[in-house]
């Protein structure tokens, strides 16, 4: 047989062979004998499409995993076998690694801040602490910042060697200036912990006059110290103080605890009791809220302030709700009266019209009738005349009394609106962190419940900070209402906006994809660019980065905000003003 050489002559060979051993013509099938007849090797052919769904579909929460979606992405384009081995080895290289270790690293740090350090007050130490524990998203991030800080720490002077030199030494150093003239600045201290002593201590410890007293005696002993010995004293007797004040803080943090739980139990009881004064019920959750959380006088401020206005504008609705009440209790009670009289005035017409008929049984002739005929015309005429009067004030009366029940509905609605305010938040007009999570609740629920999908949009304004310290926190104020205004008009009517914390904002967005979503938050981008914000005649441009995400079927919707939390940072760090999908 000659050999071929053609592709469409050895096509047809492949088919003639598949016909002539009965194969199931697969692409299998025709590949192997292709290359049989071609006499050449069949090469693989690169899964270029299949990767790239896969690539796209990769997470990129932590560097690792941007890494490796970076080296697939980079693998796939150059459609290398080799680029895509190496990039899977790295991973279960970093996989197989061992984890960090935590535990040592936690027992370090618990010593690192117990340990005091020259130039290193405790708050410092937490502050740089909570920013390094703020700017770290990935753990192995987290781990390697949390050790050069240690590192750093550990590396500094300590004040142990100069505390021991100070115990060793002070007999010394004392004496040494207990002759010389004392220094205005050690006068100065002493009078400040003095006074520190009398009046800011006093006025923690006015349940406990011992103490009160106690302190009052340390103050006038600081005043008094002149040499060690003096200074000697006054140590063992501020430690002693410092025990005793350490137990009535805790004794004051228990009861503070304790009357903080009878106070929920209260407001939970009440919340029971108060079932048909749906208007109570949003001043109870705010309530139970509060005090199911740390305390802070900001808290308290912000809570005391919105419950004033809505109890200010609710003891307005509830009067003229007892109003209306009253006026509905009134025509009731006139509506009763009527009906009394009516019926004496009908029982007096029946007594009439009997003796009327005794009176007809007993005459002897027509004339006698007439007279009586005619009392029963007046009477009959009298009885209609009043029946019918009757009538129309009952007519009224029913019309009075619905126009009351309608006022009554409308009062107890705006009532429950009123209580509603609580859960807004003052400044934007849109849900507060409560009012957040009641809706996140029940759109979760919804979209859980019906099988839909439910989408989250996290958006944070950009260089707010510098519009705050260039214009002033007025500014600052009038662009978050100026953003959520134009949110508001761009958004659905079905849709929530939420106001997330600061100048973070969470939109909800129900039955919508992520695609979808992220059109929606970059038509609000677009929207905003096209409205500008006037602050005293001067155009300002607000600009937003914004991360979507959208809820899984079993995924909690802490973790779905989390998400789009996460990819609104990837915007931020992408250059702003930008819609990241997680």
């Amino acid at each position: 047989m000659a050999e071929l050489v053609q592709p469409a002559e050895i096509a047809r060979e492949v088919l003639r062979r598949l016909a002539m051993q009965r194969t199931p013509p697969t692409p299998e099938n025709y590949l192997r004998l292709y290359h049989e007849i071609a006499g050449t090797t069949a090469a693989e052919i690169f899964p270029e499409k299949s990767l790239k769904i896969l690539a796209a579909a990769l997470p990129r929460a932590t560097p690792e995993q941007t890494r490796f979606a970076r080296n697939l992405d980079a693998a796939v384009s150059e459609k290398s076998w080799e680029a895509l081995k190496a990039a899977l080895l790295a991973l279960t290289a970093a996989a197989g690694a061992e984890p960090p270790q935590w535990s040592a690293l936690i027992h370090e740090l618990v010593l690192q801040l117990e340990r005091t350090h020259v130039g290193l007050t405790p708050a410092k130490k937490r502050e740089v602490l909570d920013h390094v524990l703020k700017s770290s998203n990935a753990p192995e991030l987290l781990f390697s910042r949390l050790q050069s800080l240690l590192r750093s720490w550990s590396q500094g002077p300590t004040a142990e060697a100069e505390e021991s030199l100070v115990e060793g030494e002070a007999g010394v150093r004392v004496e040494a200036r207990a002759g010389a003239a004392e220094t205005p600045l050690a006068s100065e201290w002493r009078e400040l912990l003095a006074q520190v002593l009398e009046n800011s201590l006093s006025q923690l410890l006015s349940d406990n006059p011992a103490l009160i007293e106690e302190a009052a005696k340390l103050a006038a002993a600081v005043r008094a110290a002149r040499n060690s010995d003096d200074i000697a004293r006054l140590g063992g007797q501020m430690k002693k103080f410092s025990y005793r004040l350490n137990f009535v803080a805790e004794d004051q943090a228990e009861l503070r605890t304790a009357l903080l739980h009878v106070l929920h139990l209260l407001i939970e009881n009440i919340g029971e009791l108060a079932i048909d004064d749906q208007y109570l019920h949003g001043q109870i959750a705010v309530l139970l809220e509060l005090t199911g959380q740390p305390l802070n006088l900001r808290r308290l401020d912000d809570v005391e302030r919105r419950l004033k206005d809505v109890i200010y504008k609710q003891g307005a609705l509830k009067k003229q709700l007892h109003d209306a009440q009253d006026r509905m209790k009134a025509m009731l009670a006139s509506f009763v009266d009527r009906l009394a009289e009516f019926s004496d005035t009908t029982s007096g017409y029946h007594d009439k019209i009997e003796r009327c008929a005794e009176q007809i049984s007993r005459a002897s002739d027509i004339s006698q009738l007439s007279d009586v005929l005619a009392v029963v015309m007046q009477e009959t005429r009298a009885i209609q005349l009043n029946a019918q009067r009757s009538r129309d004030e009952l007519c009224e009366m029913r019309r009075r009394v619905e126009e009351t029940e309608k006022e009554v509905g409308r009062l107890q609605h705006e009532l429950a609106e009123t209580s509603e305010m609580v859960r807004m938040d003052p400044l934007t007009g849109a849900l507060n962190r409560k009012g957040m999570d009641d809706a996140l609740e029940r759109e979760v629920a919804r979209a859980m419940r019906h099988q839909a999908m439910l989408c989250l949009g996290l958006l944070d304004v950009d260089n707010f900070k510098k519009l705050n310290d260039t214009y002033g926190h007025h500014a600052g104020d009038e662009a978050l209402k100026h953003l959520a205004a134009v949110i508001r008009e761009t958004l659905r009517p079905q849709d929530t906006l939420a106001r997330y914390g600061g100048e973070e904002f969470l939109i909800l967005l129900p039955d919508t994809t992520l695609d979808a979503a992220v059109q929606t938050l970059t038509r609000l981008q677009r929207e905003l660019t096209r409205k500008y914000f006037l602050h005293e005649n001067q155009k300002m441009l607000i600009t937003f980065s914004a991360g979507a995400a959208e809820l899984g079927p079993q995924e909690a919707a802490a973790d779905a905000v989390k998400r789009a939390d996460a990819a609104m940072y990837l915007a931020k760090r992408a250059g702003k003003n930008r819609v990241v999908a997680a």
